[in-house]
Formats: structure tokens, sequence, C-alpha cells
């Protein structure tokens, strides 16, 4: 095993965006148990120590694997752009508009008289423009240009804007329904 491969090497995966979960997945718990701790547990420290790096990277490989908007900052981070920082891109007026109609679509739902319809709805809009997001970002991401992986980074900020906005729809979901 080496640690110093990126993820889809250190899983014999192909680097790609459109990812078969279930290969991951099955690769995975190949990986566990050939690397559990367990299994070395009658070795020399040292050993012990490398089971427990490489199922510590093995972990955090399948979650951002798993993730597709994880994947994604991760394939560009191996072609050499930083999307996990704070981007001083400046992303389209109309987008940034949306988003906040969208927010404000959000912080009014608990004042409807069906909140649980509104929140499937706002729900479906994220989904769908997520998806939307993902297929621009995977066709931007494999034509391989500077110009394309620029155009894929984005993407990637668009889609924290919803990861966000999905996240913060599951909280209010989780207030009002679950008390």
């Amino acid at each position: 095993m080496d640690i110093t491969q990126n993820y889809f090497e250190f899983l014999a995966l192909p680097v790609t965006y459109q990812l078969d979960l279930q290969a991951l997945s099955e690769r995975s718990r190949e990986l566990q148990k050939t690397l559990h701790p367990d299994r070395f547990s009658h070795l020399s420290d040292r050993e012990r120590r490398l089971s427990v790096q490489y199922t510590a990277y093995l972990n955090e490989a399948v979650s951002t694997l798993k993730n597709p908007l994880s994947r994604a900052q991760y394939l560009l981070k191996l072609e050499g752009f930083d999307t996990f920082s704070e981007s001083q891109r400046q992303l389209d007026p109309m987008f940034l508009m949306q988003q906040m109609e969208l927010r404000e679509s959000l912080a009014e739902i608990s004042a409807t008289s069906d909140p649980a319809a509104e929140l499937d709805a706002l729900r479906a809009t994220v989904e769908q423009e997520q998806a939307s997001l993902r297929e621009q970002f995977d066709k931007y991401y494999q034509q391989s240009t500077p110009s394309s992986f620029e155009a894929a980074a984005v993407c990637v900020r668009k889609m924290q804007f919803f990861d966000k906005l999905g996240r913060e729809i599951e909280a209010l979901e989780d207030q009002l329904f679950d008390e």
C-alpha cells in the first residue's frame, strides 16, 4: 500500500467524475479486510501504526470519492486547482440572485400553510440544480484543458452554494418536524 498515491490509484479505480459507486464500495470492503488494524495486532508497533495510517487514508479516500462535491473538488485539486478555500472568483450575478431568492424562500417556509410541501418543492429544485451542475462539471472536466478546468471550478463553487442550501433545508426540516 502506498498512501502517496492519489485516492483513485490507492483504490485502483479510474480517475473520473462519473465514478462507479458500487465498485468503490466493493474495493473499500476488500481493502478494509486487508488493512484492518486487528489483523496486525500480533505484529510490530511499526506495522500496526502503518495499518492504522492505511485505514485512515482509505476512510478519507472513500468519504471524499463518495460525495459528488468533494469528488469534484478532489479531481480539480489533482489538476492544481484549489476549490476548498474561499474563492475570489466572481460568480454570475443571475446565479447569486437565484441563491438569494432560494434562501428567502427557505426563510419563509415555516410561515406557510404547508411547510412540508414547500420544503419538498425547494429540495426538488436544489436536487435538480445539483444534477445539472454535476453534468456541467463532468463535461468540463473531461475536456481536460486549462480553460475547461477553470469552468469546472466555477461549477464546483456553484455546487458549494447548493450543497450548503441542501444542508439548511435538512436543518429546517429537523427543526420543524422533529420536535
